[in-house]
């Protein structure tokens, strides 16, 4: 009997080759299919669902099916030993039917229905541990994530001027006209939560609280690439100044998230981060126009990413759940084909020549050098590159190389054949798909023409990364170990400038603090004296009335007796 999980693997995989022969099919042919189906009519409001088929959606759609058939065969060892295994695998289908929904609508109405899936589902999984640290986490992502839904609504609000909701058809009017450049801002709030840039990003490292199979998932093709996507689609809705201010805040999460990893032990923040730093690469690329390249970059990196998490899911599974790199070391002895898709996934990253990585990233440098942009950009692009390389480097060096740290009578060994076939299906694609998308995507070879400085630039860049690396990753702990010797900016550092401080302590503790304050101080102080409650306390203190009916029986009779005498006199 087939188990759930090769049920859905075997659905996602045959939906992935079929999406991805459409896609081929439809960029070939340079064609679009848009199909409309009339839920109900109500006076003169048409309610339709409508489904965009194009080169993008068709192949963005083939990667999320691939990936996440992979990442279902996976789980099916990886959390082989949950009771609830269906339930957590139904939560993975779902998760995927969210995106499906995302990517497929032209319409604000049916993009939201993807969206708040996303981030239900999303809570679901993070809180799936249920400890105390999962709910924190899973909090801080769903509110986080409700700030770009809210957004999302408004923008939904704001269509009712257009009389549809079908944006692909407004993008240029929202250019150019000054009242309806208010969506675009708000569906960049939207994108710029879910794709977690600066103020928002403390959630991302957070929500590693999920099993690593989910957060696989959710790093390499769905619910952070979800913001992307987005603003992919609006990209001809941008005026100058929105581009200017999305270049700044993705250039600064770019080489935020850089820093911070190149600081932090635990193995799944470490690879979040990388994705954060990737996500602002995809952002800046974007706002300086190149949305193509955005798009091929965000396939890429779906691929090295999803195989990045699979790969420290298997390290940590064989560490009984061990994430902090410093246990690591020598696994390359233990673990060795693992360690050599890690390796070539972290190459990837890095951009080194001919692997996946290296073609978008390359290209995304060169055409930044060839923009009209100021020396800000420039610098922090190439620290970002170099950032890239230095944690990759660190990565690597404490998790493969000197002696094994964990315990000295462990059994690691490459026993779960099923994990490593998943990660096997991704590792061949890890490899070529970067240059079977680049003839596909850019069929005319782009020719970029630069100085000798310039292009040997990103190699100075990658080897400077490779040394600083080396160099804050020295084990011994003492003055040699450079972050030692810098604590206070370390921590800074670590802490990705305290933005997940803001977005707790900020958002949770300094509210109720002062709620409970003015509660004591107003509601039960200076309210009680001056409110309702003296005042009514004072009216039955010198009340007549009040006085009379102490003695309730006495008093009864007697107005009794002179109510019937006043009725005689009365009459």
């Amino acid at each position: 009997m087939l188990s759930i999980c090769k049920i859905y693997f075997s659905i996602f995989f045959l939906l992935s080759i079929i999406c991805f022969i459409n896609g081929l099919y439809f960029l070939s042919l340079n064609y679009s299919l848009m199909i409309e189906w009339g839920l109900f009519e109500f006076n003169s409001v048409n309610v339709v669902m409508i489904f965009l088929f194009d080169m993008m959606s068709l192949l963005f759609m083939s990667f999320v099916f691939f990936i996440s058939s992979m990442v279902i065969l996976y789980s099916e060892e990886y959390m082989g030993g949950d009771l609830n295994l269906n339930r957590f695998i139904m939560l993975v289908v779902m998760f995927v039917i969210s995106m499906m929904f995302l990517i497929l609508s032209p319409n604000l109405i049916s993009i939201l229905l993807g969206w708040d899936g996303l981030g239900l589902v999303s809570y679901c999984l993070v809180i799936y541990y249920q400890n105390v640290k999962s709910f924190n986490a899973g909090m801080l992502t769903i509110l986080s994530n409700r700030v770009g839904d809210v957004a999302l609504l408004m923008s939904i609000a704001w269509m009712l001027n257009f009389g549809s909701w079908n944006f692909i058809f407004y993008l240029e009017i929202m250019k150019n006209d000054m009242n309806m450049m208010i969506i675009s801002y708000l569906v960049i709030l939207a994108a710029m939560t879910k794709s977690a840039q600066m103020p928002f990003s403390s959630w991302l490292p957070a929500a590693m609280a999920a099993p690593t199979p989910v957060s696989s998932l959710v790093h390499s093709s769905t619910l952070v690439t979800a913001g992307v996507y987005l603003l992919i689609r609006f990209h001809y809705s941008f005026s100058a100044n929105m581009v200017y201010l999305l270049l700044f805040i993705s250039s600064m999460t770019m080489f935020m998230s850089g820093l911070g990893a190149n600081f932090e032990y635990d193995l799944k923040k470490i690879i979040a981060l990388s994705t954060l730093s990737q996500l602002g690469l995809m952002m800046s690329i974007l706002s300086l126009g190149s949305y193509k390249l955005a798009f091929f970059h965000l396939l890429t990196h779906a691929l090295f990413k999803a195989l990045l998490f699979m790969c420290a899911g298997n390290i940590i599974h064989n560490l009984h759940n061990c994430q902090d790199i410093r246990f690591m070391g020598g696994l390359i002895n233990h673990m060795p084909l693992t360690c050599s898709f890690f390796n070539i996934c972290n190459f990837s990253l890095c951009g080194l020549p001919f692997l996946s990585g290296f073609y978008s990233k390359d290209l995304i440098v060169e055409v930044m050098s060839m923009s009209y942009i100021n020396l800000y950009i420039y610098i922090i692009f190439f620290l970002s590159i170099g950032l890239t390389v230095s944690y990759s480097f660190r990565l690597s060096y404490y998790s493969l190389s000197g002696n094994f740290n964990f315990l000295s009578l462990n059994n690691l060994s490459e026993k779960s054949l099923l994990m490593l076939m998943s990660m096997g299906g991704l590792i061949f694609l890890v490899i070529f798909m970067g240059s079977l998308l680049m003839w596909l995507i850019f069929p005319k070879p782009i020719f970029i023409c630069l100085p000798i400085i310039l292009k040997l630039m990103t190699l100075f860049v990658v080897i400077l990364g490779m040394y600083f690396g080396y160099e804050i990753a020295k084990f011994k702990l003492s003055y040699h170990l450079k972050s030692l010797n810098y604590v206070t900016m370390s921590n800074y550092f670590s802490l990705m400038w305290n933005l997940p401080i803001l977005s707790t302590f900020g958002l949770n503790f300094y509210p109720l603090f002062f709620g409970s304050k003015a509660y004591l101080k107003l509601d039960q102080g200076w309210f009680e004296y001056y409110g309702g409650q003296n005042l009514a306390f004072q009216l039955k203190k010198y009340s007549f009335i009040q006085l009379m009916s102490l003695n309730h029986l006495k008093v009864y009779f007697t107005m009794f007796v002179i109510w019937i005498l006043f009725l005689f006199i009365v009459n």
